[in-house]
């Protein structure tokens, strides 16, 4: 059996020092957890965008590809002209850029609303809220794959751009 540690040696935070009932210890302890649990929200929303930004750079470079395939192989005459094919991948790069800007969408309502719920709480005294609530990089990447898809976008429509 592992050693405990002597419970006297242990050190606790101010709020739950030995001459605090264990009311107050509780209910102290539960609020840490309760931020913790924002603080994992907001990790998990990350995540979740983070599945989006798969997700939407699998379509975005796939129709691009399916897109210049036969493209090419319609300009060295080795298929016959269809636009089905071309339509088809120029589809899936717009399901993409669509797909990612509502998960940018969705990720800002979501974060917006939870740092507001968060605040409420502080004010409430429910939670301590000493914990720095910081930015997202994955909404910063987001916002690159949503200009790479536009500009995918811009490129087999317009026919201009750095990806003809």
């Amino acid at each position: 059996m592992a050693d405990l540690p002597d419970p006297d040696a242990v050190s606790l935070p101010p709020a739950l020092d030995r001459g605090v009932d264990s009311d107050r210890i509780s209910v102290a302890l539960s609020s840490r957890r309760t931020g913790m649990s924002f603080q994992r929200t907001r990790m998990s929303a990350d995540r979740t965008l983070m599945s989006v930004i798969r997700t939407s750079l699998s379509l975005i470079s796939f129709g691009f590809t399916i897109y210049q395939f036969f493209e090419k192989l319609q300009d060295e005459d080795m298929v016959q002209p269809s636009h089905a094919s071309r339509h088809f991948g120029l589809a899936l790069v717009y399901l993409g850029v669509m797909m990612v800007a509502v998960g940018i969408g969705f990720h800002i309502h979501f974060m917006y609303e939870l740092r507001r719920t968060r605040a409420e709480a502080k004010r409430e005294g429910l939670i301590y809220a000493e914990s720095k609530f910081p930015g997202s990089y994955t909404l910063g990447v987001a916002f690159l794959l949503l200009l790479l898809g536009i500009s995918a976008i811009t490129s087999l429509v317009f026919n201009v751009g750095p990806f003809r």
